[in-house]
C-alpha cells in the first residue's frame, strides 16, 4: 500500500496577541528609559522636584539662569561690568545634606547659607540702637501670591517663634497696618509679593540696611506660571529688583537662593535685547 504524500504544514503568522504583548513589552521598556534619563536630567535648587524639565542645579547654572530671565524680561543686555560683578559666590548653592528633592527644607537652607551666625541673626529679637533698626530684615522671601509666602514661612517656623515674620502681602492686610507694626518690631525674616514689599520700601517703613539674603520661590502652578513668568507678578518683581536689589547684588552686599526646581523653558515672552 502507497504511503500517504507528506503534507508540508504552511508557517502560521505569530498571533497577534504575542506582537501586542512583545510591542508592549518594548515600548515599556522604552518609556522607563525615558524615564529613568530624566530622572538623571532633573535638576532641583531646593524644594521639590516636578517631573517636568527641571534639573539640580549648580551655582554657576542658577546665576546664568537668573541672568538670563533678567535681560530677557527688561529687553537689556548687562555690560560686561555688571556680568564680572555676578559671580557665582553671590548665590546660595544648597546643601547637599539637605534632601533637596523634598520639600519643608527651606529653613535648613537658610541656616547654613548664614554660617555659625544663623542664630544670632535669625532668632534674636531685641533691637540695637544703631545696628538693628526695627523693620530691618536679614531675609526676605519673595513669592507671586500671599499663599505661596504663608506656605514658605511655614517652612521657616522654627526660625521666627521669638522674632516673628513680617507678611508683606495685601490680601487681608491693610498697608497702615503692616507699617505700624514693622516699624515697632525687630524684622529677621519677612516674606510677600514684589508688589507690596516695594510699596512699603517707598514708604520708608521697610528698611534694606541688614538685607543679605533673598529667597525666590521658583514654584510653578498648575497653568505652568511662576515668579518669572506671570506677567504682572514678574513685572513687579523686576521693578522691584531693579529700584532695590540690583546695586545690592552687585556691591555684594546680597546673596540669592533660588528656592525650588528651575524650569528649562520659559513663558516668558523673550525680547530683543538692548545694550545698557
Amino acid at each position: 500500500m502507497a504511503a500517504a504524500p507528506n503534507k508540508r504544514r504552511k508557517p502560521q503568522p505569530p498571533k497577534t496577541e504575542t506582537i501586542g504583548k512583545k510591542i508592549k513589552k518594548s515600548r515599556k521598556s522604552k518609556t522607563q528609559n525615558s524615564v529613568e534619563k530624566k530622572s538623571e536630567d532633573e535638576i532641583t535648587v531646593g524644594g521639590r522636584t516636578d517631573g517636568d524639565a527641571v534639573q539640580r542645579a549648580t551655582a554657576s547654572q542658577q546665576l546664568s539662569f537668573f541672568i538670563n530671565q533678567f535681560q530677557s524680561a527688561n529687553s537689556v543686555q548687562l555690560s560686561s561690568l555688571e556680568l564680572e560683578s555676578l559671580k557665582e559666590t553671590c548665590i546660595v548653592e544648597l546643601s547637599q545634606d539637605t534632601s533637596q528633592n523634598i520639600s519643608g527644607k527651606l529653613e535648613e537652607h537658610v541656616k547654613v547659607s548664614f554660617g555659625s551666625s544663623w542664630k544670632e541673626v535669625l532668632c534674636g529679637k531685641h533691637l540695637q540702637e544703631g545696628k538693628i533698626q526695627p523693620g530691618s530684615p536679614a531675609v526676605l522671601v519673595i513669592s507671586s501670591s500671599a499663599l505661596r509666602s504663608l506656605e514658605l514661612l511655614r517652612e521657616l517656623r522654627s526660625l521666627t517663634k521669638e522674632c516673628h515674620a513680617a507678611k508683606l502681602f495685601s490680601k487681608h492686610m491693610k498697608i497702615e497696618e503692616q507699617v505700624v507694626s514693622i516699624l515697632k518690631n525687630r524684622v529677621n525674616i519677612a516674606s510677600g509679593t514684589p508688589s507690596r514689599i516695594k510699596k512699603l520700601i517707598n514708604m520708608e517703613a521697610l528698611g534694606m540696611s541688614r538685607l543679605a539674603l533673598i529667597v525666590l520661590d521658583m514654584y510653578t502652578d498648575v497653568k505652568g506660571y511662576s515668579l518669572f513668568t506671570l506677567p504682572q507678578i514678574r513685572d513687579e518683581f523686576w521693578d522691584l529688583y531693579k529700584s532695590y536689589l540690583h546695586k545690592k547684588l552687585l556691591e555684594g552686599d546680597l546673596r540669592l537662593c533660588l528656592y525650588g526646581p528651575l524650569p528649562t523653558s520659559s513663558k516668558a515672552k523673550k525680547k530683543k535685547p538692548v545694550m545698557t
